[in-house]
């Protein structure tokens, strides 16, 4: 019985292959931060405050001038077309039941024009590359098919230093060793799945789907060997060719998040990728209030890395987050169960948050707040 995220977990690594499992589930070096990202969660508690009407919940908001069922949205994760055929369109439909907001990645194996037309917000992930040619078709067709908001990666001027993924080796081109080989067989769903379908590919590289992408370029995505001359300027250059919201993913300093608001930003996404790039970097829950601090309120700022329960969410929206991202939650849900898996995480999470909501005495978002935390000295 699949209860809650961990249970979607352990379903995920009974049906992938370990060296797809580890490549969503690693992080960078010794794994520190991302150990430090649930360890540091799990150290904010939350106050109940009681006699409270809270015999209705509402957990809506409106982040962006669009209103989402609830404060979570589907962070943007590459590769998902490795753990199921279609694994952005099935992500994509969940989110849009779900009503929450849906981000494609760069690094995504379906053409954003494929994706459902189903009243779902889409977001777009951006990675600029040196050829940043690249990311101005991207944003192009983007426009054309209907995708609200940009949101610019900053955090990997290169890839992290990923040891499960060099041990399993885990690159482009890919060179399975035996025991890989001998993996593969034990997974015969997957294998299955991954001959109809055929190895996936990071087709939004180009601006004509009949294109094809020579491997150099996919390794390079594959390893976020991107474009280290993004500055703060290129700002402009962007919203010369977006004319939607702008948010900027992986920031993790007070005086990154005070440029973006200078800068033009509509919003931020206070991230560590994870734990998947600075083994070194701090907690995003640590570093959360310190990034409200330096917005003032002046534009949202939501929060990704180390969610995994309903009141995981609550933590961040009483430290001043308007939103949080999921990201390994729906993947654990993709890879075991396909579109419905995606369904459940997310079902679980909002019910998750409003049983958090009724015993802490917050009837509606707006009563979440300070009066709620209490945190280690």
């Amino acid at each position: 019985m699949l209860v809650n995220i961990e249970d979607h977990r352990r379903r995920a690594k009974r049906h992938l292959p370990r060296f797809v499992f580890d490549y969503v589930e690693g992080g960078a070096d010794d794994e520190s931060c991302l150990r430090r990202n649930r360890a540091d969660m799990e150290g904010v508690s939350l106050i109940p405050t009681c006699l409270r009407d809270v015999s209705t919940i509402d957990v809506s908001t409106e982040i962006l001038g669009r209103r989402w069922r609830a404060p979570i949205a589907i962070a943007p994760t590459g590769f998902n077309g490795l753990l199921r055929p279609d694994g952005d369109i099935m992500a994509a439909r969940a989110a849009a039941a779900a009503g929450i907001p849906f981000c494609l990645s760069t690094a995504s194996n379906t053409r954003m024009e494929r994706l459902p037309d189903d009243g779902g917000e889409r977001w777009l992930q951006l990675y600029v590359m040196t050829d940043r040619a690249i990311a101005e078709q991207m944003l192009d067709r983007a426009h054309r098919a209907g995708f609200t908001t940009l949101v610019l990666t900053v955090d990997v001027p290169t890839g992290g230093n990923r040891e499960r993924d060099r041990r399993n080796g885990f690159r482009l081109p890919f060179r399975p060793s035996v025991s890989t080989l001998l993996d593969l067989c034990r997974r015969p769903a997957w294998l299955a799945g991954l001959a109809r379908s055929g190895p996936p590919r990071f087709c939004n590289l180009s601006r004509d789907e009949s294109d094809g992408q020579s491997v150099e370029l996919q390794a390079t995505l594959l390893n976020r060997a991107l474009d280290r001359r993004l500055a703060w300027d290129d700002l402009a250059w962007l919203r010369r060719r977006w004319d939607g919201a702008i948010v900027i993913k992986g920031l993790l300093n007070p005086e990154d998040a005070a440029q973006a608001v200078r800068f033009g930003a509509d919003g931020i996404i206070v991230s560590n990728h994870g734990g998947r790039q600075l083994d070194a970097a701090p907690s995003t829950i640590s570093i959360l209030p310190a990034m409200v601090a330096a917005v003032a309120g002046r534009i949202p700022v939501l929060v990704d890395s180390g969610f995994r329960r309903g009141s995981d969410v609550v933590k961040a929206l009483a430290l001043g987050a308007a939103g949080i991202l999921l990201g390994r939650p729906v993947l654990y849900g993709l890879a075991g169960g396909g579109e419905a898996g995606v369904r459940a995480v997310l079902e679980t999470i909002i019910a998750e948050i409003e049983t958090t909501m009724t015993l802490v005495g917050a009837a509606t978002l707006a009563d979440i707040g300070p009066q709620h935390l209490v945190r280690p000295s």
